[in-house]
């Protein structure tokens, strides 16, 4: 083969993962492995098998061309204290070590370590080192700048803020090690300028390139199977984990006035019930559990608009270009990574509260036309920026660049040959 070899490192992988990043670390793998590159996981099954209730999963049969290799140990709880407490990994630093070596690697790809090893894991391996932020841990003990699990982090209470989440504090946080791990990486990417800009503001002391998530095109020529709406009124839909941070507190309660369409909730989270509690016996809010991948596209194709509105920093914004994937404009909160996804695609509207939501939805309901526009942009929008075709070569050239700034011409030659 003559393309490179890839490892990614990272605590969550499917199907020992709770989705997010876990998802988008595996489209990178396979768009990888698309492209004639090889690439192997190396994912920590410890903490996904502590943290979920239904741990041990079967790994799958190999059919998308990803080595995926599980490390687990026999002391689960405590492999997964010593490595949040000291930041190293403790009971798999070794075999890391040797798998690293044995892979011989061209690219290292650092993803959420935080279990996996914490930073004294960016030490590891001889190849070009790529850092990819999925989250702010590398500036927030909780990974989500949301403080005190009630408010916007504008300022570091990280002591107490980690006490509240009911976590221990990490002790290698206060010694600095961070700061010494990091030069052995090469080049940091962030998941949206936000995000960037973020990390910034919090006093990451690297520059740090862009790398958009994407996904996998959908052929637009192919009907859809089943192109009747799943539902019988006029719908806008919500899609994401029911966790406070997402926002639905005050967006049920605009519907127990807005009549004319209902609002469909996907997902299932620790929040549920508080919601539902909310949203009492109103009839035009409707909560559907988690829904299947194929059901879901359907849903986005048929509502008005998705609302977006999580009141915490994301990253990036995922379920926004699922939604312009499927042609289907986005109302989202004025936070975060939103604006700047919402600006490049021209695909939807911003809103700060309810009373900019409830205007915002009656545009988009009772104007199809303005409607079709912004579905017809965020369809453009997602192509143009948000695609495998335009992301995986923006990573690429990301790599090339650091490798020929490490003076690893073989790399980049061999990159250059391959594409």
């Amino acid at each position: 083969m003559s393309g490179l070899r890839f490892c990614m490192l990272t605590t969550f992988y499917p199907p020992f993962s709770f989705g997010g990043d876990a998802i988008g670390i595996q489209r990178f793998s396979r768009a990888l492995v698309r492209r004639g590159h090889s690439v192997t996981v190396i994912v920590d099954t410890d903490a996904y098998n502590v943290l979920s209730p239904t741990p041990d999963p079967a790994l799958p049969p190999v059919t998308d061309g990803v080595e995926v290799i599980p490390l687990g140990s026999d002391y689960r709880k405590l492999s997964i204290l010593l490595t949040q407490q000291l930041g190293r990994p403790v009971m798999q630093g070794s075999r890391i070590r040797r798998l690293l070596e044995e892979g011989n690697y061209d690219v290292i790809v650092y993803n959420n370590i935080s279990l996996v090893g914490g930073p004294g894991l960016l030490a590891y391996g001889d190849a070009v080192k790529i850092y990819m932020a999925h989250e702010h841990w590398l500036v927030c003990p909780s990974h989500v700048l949301w403080r005190h699990g009630k408010e916007l982090c504008n300022g570091r209470e990280c002591l107490r803020c980690v006490l509240h989440y009911r976590r221990p504090p990490q002790l290698w946080r206060y010694t600095g090690l961070l700061n010494r791990q990091q030069r052995h990486i090469d080049t940091f990417i962030a998941m949206s300028e936000f995000s960037r800009d973020k990390h910034r503001e919090f006093g990451f002391p690297r520059d740090m390139e862009v790398v958009n998530y994407f996904l996998p095109d959908i052929d637009s020529t192919t009907p859809a199977a089943d192109d009747d709406s799943p539902h019988d009124r006029p719908y806008f839909l919500f899609v994401g984990r029911l966790e406070k941070i997402k926002g639905l507190d005050d967006v049920i309660p605009v519907f127990r006035d807005y009549e004319g369409a209902d609002l469909l909730i996907a997902g299932d989270g620790e929040y549920t019930d508080e919601l539902k509690a909310i949203a009492g016996d109103n009839p035009h809010v409707k909560f559907l559990g988690r829904i299947a991948p194929e059901e879901l596209d359907r849903l986005y194709r048929h509502a008005i608009a998705l609302i977006v509105p999580s009141v915490c920093f994301e990253t990036f914004g995922i379920i926004l270009i699922e939604s312009f994937r499927q042609g289907t404009p986005v109302l989202a909160r004025r936070i975060g990574p939103f604006p700047e996804i919402v600006s490049r695609s021209q695909g939807g509207l911003l809103f700060e509260g309810p009373d900019d939501l409830v205007g915002a939805m009656q545009q988009m309901q009772s104007d199809p036309e303005f409607r079709d526009r912004m579905a017809a942009q965020a369809r453009a929008g997602f192509l143009k920026n948000w695609s495998e075709d335009a992301v995986i070569p923006r990573l690429l050239e990301v790599v090339q660049n650091t490798a020929v700034a490490k003076n690893r011409m073989d790399i980049a030659n061999k990159l250059e040959a391959s594409s």
